[in-house]
């Protein structure tokens, strides 16, 4: 069969064949290797070569080809485009690049969105201590009993101090330990991914964990051991409910971007608005791991409630200064 170029299948493949071959040696060597493999010849042969490929592909398709080395071409093409044209970094690069970069101008361009996740946050806390103060029995519907373990309103100041400073010998510290933080890592995923339903289960979850929070302090503030509790929590804490904050955001960006997409499609404004939601959540995870390891080791071991609270500060205004403070070092005011 003639082809519509006025060439024949057989003859197209005579021509042309040994500059593929050529291409997909050079790109071998130099893929498996480094470009140091190829003479200055060969590398300046490499776009010419690709060039060559590309068209060979383009009059493939024309003249309707067997399949086989459409696909060949194909492979060929998107092997010299990558090397040719893509990006050089190495995964180190693009890691260092991630938390350098990506992550906190991730976080910064919700800061709308953080600052609605934090009002929420200190809406359920007021809420749930409140309502506790008013009644006791509040305690258990909002508490879970796994979290609880016994220690509600009706505990004694004395348990509740040991609680604080046994210096994690007992199995219940050690216990509400390892549930508390299972528990916040749960709510911060969930808030991410339930925010393609217009944020609400979003925005109700960041609410409830506030709301526990509250009861929480309400049941030792009542006992005088307030100020304690705080500074017991607040070495993970700062970074943990930080993490739950910037989940909420990011679940917000998604479910907002839904609602109201503007002059975009809903696909188009979801698409754009998980792409910064989902370096967000990246970088979430890295920020549990850190509040599990402060969990794990400073908080079981640390009674100090001044080191505790210079701990728990000194983490916040590290968060606080890596994503607002570093990027506009890097690349001047937003």
């Amino acid at each position: 069969m003639r082809a519509p170029y006025g060439q024949s299948a057989s003859s197209f493949r005579a021509e042309r064949e040994a500059g593929w071959i050529e291409f997909e040696a050079l790109l071998d060597r130099v893929e498996r290797r480094s470009p140091r493999a190829l003479s200055e010849d060969e590398l300046l042969r490499l776009p010419t070569l690709y060039r060559s490929t590309l068209s060979s592909l383009s009059v493939a398709r024309a003249i309707s080809l067997d399949a086989g080395l459409i696909a060949y071409l194909e492979a060929l093409t998107l092997r010299g485009y990558l090397y040719l044209y893509g990006v050089k970094e190495g995964i180190g690069k693009r890691i260092v690049r991630f938390f350098l970069t990506d992550w906190p101008n991730a976080v910064g361009s919700l800061w709308r969105e953080t600052w609605a996740s934090f009002a929420l946050l200190v809406i359920g806390a007021v809420a749930g201590y409140r309502l506790v103060a008013a009644s006791p029995l509040w305690f258990e519907a909002i508490m879970p009993s796994a979290l609880a373990g016994g220690r509600g309103p009706n505990a004694s100041a004395e348990a509740l101090r040991q609680v604080l400073y046994d210096g994690g010998k007992g199995q219940f510290l050690s216990g509400f330990a390892a549930m508390l933080f299972v528990h916040n890592a749960q709510v911060s995923l969930l808030a991410f991914a339930l925010g393609f339903a217009l944020a609400v289960p979003t925005s109700l979850l960041v609410l409830l964990n506030g709301c526990l929070l509250g009861a929480l302090f309400q049941v030792y503030a009542a006992k005088g051991l307030g100020i304690e509790l705080g500074g017991w929590l607040s070495i993970h804490g700062t970074t943990e409910l930080f993490a739950i904050i910037l989940s909420g955001a990011a679940g917000m960006r998604i479910g907002t971007a839904i609602a109201f997409p503007g002059k975009e499609s809903r696909l188009k404004a979801a698409t754009r608005a998980g792409r910064v939601s989902a370096s967000a959540m990246l970088g979430v995870v890295a920020m549990l791991l850190v509040a599990g390891l402060l969990e794990g080791i400073g908080r079981q071991t640390i009674t100090s409630d001044i080191v505790r609270y210079a701990i728990g500060g000194a983490m916040l205004l590290f968060w606080l200064g890596y994503f607002y403070l570093l990027p506009r070092m890097a690349h001047g005011p937003r």
